[in-house]
């Protein structure tokens, strides 16, 4: 009888250790967030997703893991955004699309409404984009981290193109957002509003004849296999915006957002130098694979475009479009 007790005795206390144990290692079992993205494996926006969830890891000392999902493979722009609000996704890049669900986010995609590179730093840098990040947050249940530089847009087509008349009867691709549409509409083209991921084979088979977008954007997506001229337009200096679910955001102790907000800023530094190398050495590509570059007077596609600003800036924010055209002073 006491050896039924003895053994009985051990057996309990053999599960409990195992019960302890499972329960040690289930509390430092790391949060696995995931991050999607829409570009290929090749694009200074993948690296840098690589180097963000590197950071978070190691900052967090491994509570908290990213896993990146590129090629669309959690979805387009529109997935991810509704996948954030929900909770579904853990963090994004995004860049224009943001503006179908926070509508100010339309005024920084309006065409020539940047002058420079450094014009837009100074906005997305500054307290009012800072601002308009917090207001995004309010209004959508979506965090921005940071906005990621890209190089300026630029129109790729099969048609050569040397002023906005050479734009008329021109298919242009161009993401599913009112200032791009209208915009290409008032340079004489015809826009087409198509997901990315379906932008080459509509070029190879001529459902479309143009898309633009940064050169390094359009070589990782061997766009230039199936166009013959790169248009330097810079009709864009744009961003992609590494963005957050706020109910995953919320899920992390102080310690572990205060990493992640710490990576996300590493990680922009990081995607930031990155990217303008990697302009350079696409554009070669381009050139490699017997692209032609046509410089041309961008004067008058601005000019074009003027009217549609004008228009959309009163839709959508006037005081922000007019606080960015006072930077230029």
């Amino acid at each position: 009888m006491k050896t039924k007790i003895i053994l009985l005795l051990l057996t309990l206390v053999a599960l409990l250790v195992t019960a302890c144990d499972q329960g040690t290692a289930s509390a430092q079992d790391p949060k696995v967030l995931r991050l999607g993205h829409i570009q290929s494996e090749s694009n200074a926006w993948h690296k840098g997703s690589v180097k963000f969830a590197e950071l978070v890891e190691e900052k967090t000392n491994g509570t908290v893991k990213v896993e990146v999902y590129p090629s669309s493979t959690l979805g387009a722009d529109r997935d991810l955004i509704e996948g954030m609000q929900i909770g579904s996704v853990d963090f994004a890049l995004v860049a224009g699309v943001m503006s179908n669900f926070y509508q100010p986010y339309s005024i920084l995609e309006l065409p020539y409404l940047f002058e420079d590179l450094d014009h837009l730093e100074e906005f997305v840098y500054g307290a009012k984009g800072e601002q308009l990040q917090e207001d995004m947050l309010e209004a959508t249940g979506v965090r921005g981290l940071e906005f990621w530089l890209r190089g300026p847009r630029e129109l790729t087509t099969n048609k050569r193109v040397e002023s906005p008349e050479d734009l008329k009867g021109v298919k242009i691709r161009v993401p599913n957002i009112e200032a791009s549409v209208e915009g290409w509409t008032a340079m004489g083209a015809s826009p087409t509003p198509m997901n990315f991921g379906e932008v080459y084979s509509s070029l190879q088979t001529g459902v479309i004849d143009a898309q633009e977008n940064p050169i390094a954007f359009t070589a990782s997506a061997r766009i230039h296999e199936v166009q013959d001229y790169l248009v330097k337009t810079d009709h864009v200096f744009g961003y992609v915006q590494l963005l957050m679910s706020e109910k995953t955001f919320q899920g992390l102790t102080e310690e572990e957002k205060e990493a992640v907000i710490e990576a996300a800023k590493e990680a922009r530094e990081y995607q930031n130098e990155l990217v303008f190398s990697e302009e350079e050495a696409a554009l070669q590509e381009m050139l490699d694979q017997g692209v032609e570059v046509i410089e041309v007077d961008q004067e008058p596609f601005r000019k074009a475009v003027q009217e549609v600003n004008e228009k959309l800036a009163n839709k959508y924010g006037r005081e922000l479009y007019d606080t960015i055209q006072e930077m230029r002073e």
